[in-house]
């Protein structure tokens, strides 16, 4: 089921272009799309919050760390910072460098230990970036994990390699700026100033739509998170639906609001 809000559902070949000889429309603009990756492409079965409790556990002897707190949308930095005030401890560059030395090898563990059945992509991810790279956009990834704990995550189901360029959470704490930083290096790649590019952000809680509206991006909200369509489309994402193998997902997320 999609559901869009008002203003937002336009005919499936308004703006468009079509080529191939297949009558199969492609993007009237160069096209920058940055996925986030926990709840947006996978489900990791809960690696990434054991291994996080895990290295506060190594390294302060504490399991309760970020008991206090949800991480949705939430990146690294943010969780480790967090973590470190609910311990009393100042977050330090020397503490961060620590805590993601250890977290990179405890991750790695826990995501080849994962339960194979819960350890997924969602429904239309694959498809999704198989289209996007068809159409020569560029697709990279906008998320709050340090590079090297996305690498992990989506080496296990064969999807780091989709991905030429993003914004990471060791980029900053803010996600705002790592998407900015995502999206300036995706623009690149397409030769491109990103003034001249649709940015696309792909979410599945309010603050990847708060980003992209931020950096004046349009978002395609998934609700295969935490948060419903309707949630994501409440917080100001320009679409948003079940998830992007949804009737329309494909086109929203490939053609964008000027083209239907």
């Amino acid at each position: 089921m999609r559901v869009t809000g008002p203003a937002v559902e336009l005919p499936p070949s308004q703006g468009a272009l079509y080529g191939g000889g297949m009558g199969h429309p492609i993007p009237s603009r160069p096209t920058v799309l940055l996925f986030d990756v926990d709840g947006t492409l996978v489900s990791t079965a809960g690696a990434g919050r054991r291994a996080i409790e895990r290295t506060f556990a190594e390294i302060y002897g504490r399991e309760d760390a970020c008991r206090s707190f949800r991480f949705d949308g939430m990146t690294d930095l943010g969780i480790m910072r967090l973590a470190l005030k609910a311990l009393g401890l100042e977050p330090t560059a020397e503490a961060a460098q620590e805590i993601f030395r250890v977290y990179v090898t405890v991750l790695e563990d826990e995501v080849r230990r994962a339960d194979r059945d819960r350890y997924r992509v969602h429904r239309g991810i694959r498809e999704a970036i198989a289209r996007s790279h068809e159409l020569g956009l560029g697709v990279g990834l906008g998320t709050g994990n340090i590079r090297e704990g996305a690498r992990l995550k989506l080496e296990r189901v064969s999807l780091f390699d989709q991905f030429a360029f993003g914004g990471f959470g060791n980029d900053s704490e803010d996600r705002v700026e790592l998407i900015r930083l995502g999206a300036d290096r995706g623009a690149a790649l397409l030769g491109l100033p990103r003034s001249e590019c649709r940015v696309v952000i792909i979410g599945d809680t309010p603050k990847d739509v708060a980003a992209a509206r931020a950096i004046g991006a349009e978002s395609v909200g998934v609700g295969t998170g935490s948060f419903s369509p309707a949630d994501l489309l409440q917080s100001g994402a320009t679409y948003a639906f079940a998830d992007l193998g949804a009737p329309g997902a494909l086109e929203a997320l490939t053609l964008g609001t000027s083209a239907g």
